[in-house]
């Protein structure tokens, strides 16, 4: 069976194909056959004026035209579509939601960010990781963070906050947003087995891509310090050159180093894992359990 999620972020709007099967175990085994990712960066937008602007929701519409196409090209069978951060803070959102229902039937589900911190769970990495260790997801996104606990094979915490890479990049995170963060981290952390990181979303995947590490093996909170320093120390228009970066990855980096350093430094993590999964492959496993 093929299934489709459609993650719409705060900077992207990403779709994700993917075929369920079963192995001759009858293990199931979810089969990436594509991801497409579109820069809407409806951030930009929602943090500054509470709407989505005319020309953002044109972008919208196309884009979920193009995936409705490609969904039909790959016969998927069902599409779960998500929004996140932007949606849920842009006063215009059910009026977006009806018109791409109506143009695509495409239905789209605006999500509180304690449901999106679950969804990033359902990939259930920790699980199969030493049990020596407990384990904090973070999922860095344009518009909010989203963390998740694993001690002690349990789910034991999770928690969304508007701290996002977008909102840092408009000066629209306080110091109390900051401590907030803080003071969950340390209380949910405190007394448990050594803190290892997993970090999930766009910015933590280029970086570990610019890291050249061998898939499976963690980047140091240091590695991260110094990517943080370089990255910082020229220009946007130097990191996109000199990184061959995107425009639309290269400002939003910087920021996204520095919510997974702060998490990680109030935890005591000193190595972040990152699988290189995110929100759409956590919609697919979603999905999958609602129609099997």
């Amino acid at each position: 069976m093929k299934l489709a999620a459609i993650d719409i972020g705060s900077n992207a709007a990403r779709l994700l194909i993917t075929e369920v099967l079963k192995d001759e175990k009858g293990n199931v085994v979810f089969n990436k056959l594509n991801l497409v990712r579109i820069p809407l960066r409806l951030g930009f937008d929602v943090f500054e004026s509470g709407i989505i602007s005319k020309q953002k929701i044109g972008m919208v519409l196309q884009t979920l035209k193009a995936y409705k196409h490609l969904c039909n090209a790959y016969e998927v069978a069902h599409i779960k579509a998500c929004a996140t951060s932007a949606m849920r803070d842009a006063k215009n959102a059910a009026d977006i939601i009806r018109k791409v229902k109506m143009e695509t039937t495409i239905d789209i589900e605006v999500i509180s960010g304690d449901f999106e911190a679950g969804l990033v769970y359902e990939n259930h990495v920790a699980e199969n990781m030493n049990k020596e260790n407990s384990y904090l997801y973070i999922d860095v996104g344009g518009g909010s963070t989203e963390l998740s606990f694993f001690s002690n094979g349990i789910l034991t915490y999770k928690k969304s906050f508007n701290i996002g890479t977008i909102r840092l990049l408009k000066n629209m995170v306080t110091d109390s947003n900051w401590d907030d963060m803080k003071d969950n981290i340390r209380v949910v952390t405190k007394g448990q087995k050594q803190v290892i990181a997993i970090g999930s979303g766009g910015n933590i995947n280029k970086v570990f891509s610019m890291s050249k590490k061998k898939d499976g093996k963690p980047l140091s909170l240091e590695l991260l310090r110094d990517y943080y320093k370089e990255l910082g120390s020229v220009t946007l228009a130097e990191r996109i050159t000199r990184y061959s970066l995107r425009e639309d990855r290269a400002d939003v980096l910087i920021p996204a180093i520095q919510i997974y350093i702060n998490a990680m430094r109030w935890a005591g993590a000193e190595e972040i894992y990152v699988p290189k999964i995110g929100l759409a492959d956590g919609l697919i496993r979603h999905l999958w359990e609602e129609v099997k």
